[in-house]
C-alpha cells in the first residue's frame, strides 16, 4: 500500500496529474470496497482526474469528480495512512463549487508522512512502482522496466544495495532530459542479465 501510496503522491506533485491515478489505480482495485484504504485510494484518483479536467477546461467533469472524491475522502481520519487530508478536502470543495478556481489557485500538493515528496524524494520501493507508471505515461515499452524492476529486488534482497538496476530506475523516474537515454542503458542491462541467466540455465538443462 505505503509504495504505490507514495508513487503517486510525488507523481501527482511533480504536476502529472494524468498518470498519478495509475499508481493508486493498480493498489485500489485490490482493495475491498467500502475500506478505508479503498475510499482513500478512490478519492485520491478521482482528486487526480477532477485536476486533470479543470487543466483542460472540461467544467462539467471537473465538478462531478471534483463531488465525488470529496465524498470518498469524507469521514477518513485526517491523516490516514500518513496523508494529510484536511487542505485536499477543502481544495475538492472549492473546486466542486467553481471549477475555474483551478486557474487561480493550482492543486494543492499532497503531503504523506509530513513532507511533500517529489519523485527525487522516493526510496526504491515507490520509485520501481513509479518507473513502470512513468514509462506508460511517456510511450516507453513497460516489459524491461518491469524486468528491471524484478532484478532490483532481487539484487536487494541478496544484500546488492549498489544494483545497477537500482540505480537506473531512479535515473529513468528522475532525469527527465535524460530519460530516453536511461531507458535505452536499462535496455540493455536487462538484455545483459537475460543472456546471463539463459547461459547459465543451459549449463544444467538437458543434454
Amino acid at each position: 500500500m505505503r509504495d504505490h501510496l507514495r508513487a503517486g503522491v510525488a507523481i501527482f506533485n511533480d504536476g502529472y496529474y494524468h498518470a498519478a491515478h495509475d499508481a493508486w489505480e493498480d493498489h485500489w482495485l485490490d482493495l475491498e470496497a467500502g475500506s478505508d484504504d479503498e475510499r482513500l485510494l478512490h478519492g485520491l484518483i478521482q482528486y487526480s482526474s477532477a485536476v486533470y479536467h479543470a487543466r483542460g477546461r472540461n467544467w462539467e467533469g471537473t465538478v462531478g469528480l471534483a463531488e465525488s472524491a470529496g465524498e470518498y475522502l469524507a469521514g477518513l481520519p485526517a491523516d490516514h495512512r500518513g496523508l494529510r487530508l484536511e487542505s485536499v478536502r477543502s481544495y475538492l470543495a472549492g473546486l466542486a463549487a467553481d471549477p475555474e478556481l483551478i486557474e487561480r489557485r493550482p492543486p494543492v500538493v499532497l503531503e504523506h508522512e509530513g513532507t511533500a515528496p517529489t519523485l527525487s524524494d522516493l526510496d526504491i520501493g515507490p520509485t520501481a512502482v513509479a518507473a513502470v507508471v512513468l514509462a506508460e505515461e511517456f510511450g516507453y515499452d513497460e516489459g524491461p522496466i518491469a524486468q528491471a524492476r524484478a532484478y532490483a529486488r532481487r539484487d536487494l534482497e541478496a544484500g546488492d544495495d549498489a544494483s545497477q538496476f537500482i540505480t537506473l530506475l531512479f535515473d529513468f523516474v528522475r532525469e527527465d532530459e535524460h530519460r530516453g537515454i536511461v531507458f535505452q542503458r536499462l535496455t540493455e542491462h536487462v538484455g545483459r542479465r537475460q543472456a546471463r541467466e539463459k547461459d547459465v540455465d543451459g549449463l544444467f538443462g538437458p543434454k
